[in-house]
């Protein structure tokens, strides 16, 4: 382990995150509210720390998986701490335990909350809280790739180690080349959906806000009622947005690479859009008598199915009340989530459409033993350590899961509220059902469930292995 360069790029990122929030510092000045000192007192502090820890350059640069995974892990572990200290003095009636749980669930784009009201927060809190989504969204070591010198090649074990999906590449031969492309795809998408969304008369604050909830897929809004307040048309520029946002982003890297035909036969966004169509049709049968008007039974159900499936949380009806077939659906698109590659959670429908293939492949091999088949994803062979990989990540996956509801069971809660608490943590979603639901949230769980909330959250959005490598002892051990 080459502990000097994870301090190093540690460091980085904390310092990258003292810039960061020097926005929202500007924002609470520009409102002259009196909480910006705790805003400028945390960028300060994680200005120091960064400082302290990445002044030096190490000899040794040389940075592989042990290196990569434990880097992610504890970067994001630290700028959740740093990031949770505007909260926790901001927000007077809320300890360490609650502002943590709130930025972490920010950070991970999770969007679940203990806080009880929302519209009375100062707006530079607010904004910081919502742009956590953003910063989280894409990720905050691939912003650090595409932003410092330095950036080599081996550190594609960052992005991999911090990039959701089964398996991570290059869009272009230089790591740093690749983040760069990835965060101006992400951050065209920002700007262009900000600008929509004031175009159709939504206040500016409002529109930076949903759409860095939007955008990383993660749900804050700025109002208690979440996005059931805005008009029907600014309701459904954020549905095609949270779908476009839980799309591969190296599809959009092809439209504008000009390979349309490689965009448009990608198997993992047609199975994407296939499971999203079918989910949509499905509920909006069994909600049908739920609304007035056809058109409003469509809308909510493009909205809400969108708003769970890609793991945003926004909500623009109670869905708890609805049927139970219809929150049993969003139950299942919970558990899938969004492509690889995007800002979204869930297991990925990648790793979904390569388990099918496992299955039929194992079926079709009892039928005819002697047959040899090459399983493809993506028109590409899938490699063997990527088919273990996915194996091993399900094994993982339901091993938490079951874990983690059998511990927050501990409180004494409702079978429904601990089963999709930890559902919606886990899968980085937000809203779950009952005393979680869209109208629900948080608070109501002990300290000790929250920390486990907390870790299903952080695991659930680097895609597990990091957050459980870094409690082994053999990955802290010095290189010979």
């Amino acid at each position: 382990m080459n502990r000097k360069m994870v301090a190093f790029f540690v460091g980085r990122v904390l310092r990258i995150e003292a810039a960061l929030m020097l926005l929202p510092t500007l924002v609470s000045v520009i409102y002259l509210e009196s909480e910006w000192i705790y805003l400028a007192a945390a960028v300060a502090i994680s200005f120091l720390v960064g400082l302290l820890l990445s002044f030096r350059r190490p000899k040794n640069v040389s940075f592989y998986t042990r290196e990569g995974i434990t880097a992610v892990a504890l970067s994001w572990i630290l700028m959740s701490i740093f990031g949770s200290i505007p909260l926790w003095h901001a927000v007077g009636h809320i300890g360490f335990t609650d502002a943590l749980f709130e930025t972490i669930s920010g950070f991970t784009t999770t969007g679940a909350s203990i806080l009880t009201e929302v519209e009375s927060l100062p707006k530079g809190v607010l904004f910081w809280r919502s742009f956590t989504h953003w910063v989280g969204g894409m990720g905050i070591l691939v912003f650090v790739l595409a932003l410092l010198p330095g950036a080599s090649g081996e550190n594609i074990y960052l992005m991999k180690a911090e990039s959701p999906g089964p398996s991570v590449g290059k869009l272009v031969p230089r790591v740093k080349s690749t983040a760069k492309i990835l965060y101006l795809i992400y951050i065209a998408i920002t700007i262009t959906e900000m600008v929509v969304l004031a175009l159709t008369g939504m206040p500016v604050f409002d529109a930076a806000v949903i759409t860095f909830g939007t955008v990383g897929t993660g749900g804050f809004a700025v109002t208690n009622n979440g996005c059931a307040a805005y008009t029907a048309l600014q309701q459904g520029i954020i549905t095609f947005f949270m779908i476009v946002c839980g799309a591969n982003f190296n599809v959009y890297f092809l439209i504008v690479a000009k390979k349309i035909k490689d965009a448009v036969k990608s198997e993992e966004v047609i199975a994407y859009l296939s499971i999203y169509a079918t989910a949509v049709v499905l509920v909006a049968i069994n909600i049908r008598h739920m609304f007035p008007t056809i058109g409003e039974v469509i809308h909510h159900s493009l909205f809400n199915v969108a708003s769970v499936m890609t793991t945003t949380g926004f909500a623009t009806a109670d869905f708890d009340r609805w049927p139970n077939f219809s929150r049993t659906m969003l139950l299942l698109v919970m558990f899938i989530g969004g492509c690889a590659g995007s800002t979204a959670g869930g297991i990925k429908v990648s790793r979904i459409v390569i388990g099918f293939k496992t299955i039929k492949k194992e079926f079709e091999h009892l039928v005819h033993p002697r047959s040899v088949r090459i399983l493809k994803f993506e028109n590409k062979p899938i490699e063997h350590a990527v088919l273990r990989g996915v194996n091993v990540y399900f094994l993982t996956y339901f091993t938490i899961f079951a874990l983690s509801v059998l511990l927050v069971a501990f409180d004494g809660k409702d079978f429904t509220s601990t089963v999709t608490a930890v559902i919606a943590t886990f899968n980085n979603i937000g809203p779950g059902l009952k005393m979680v639901g869209p109208t629900g949230n948080y608070s109501q769980f002990s300290a000790f469930a929250k920390y486990v909330l907390m870790f299903d959250m952080l695991a659930g959005r680097l895609e597990l292995f990091p957050m459980l490598l870094i409690f082994m002892p053999t990955t802290w051990r010095r290189q010979r």
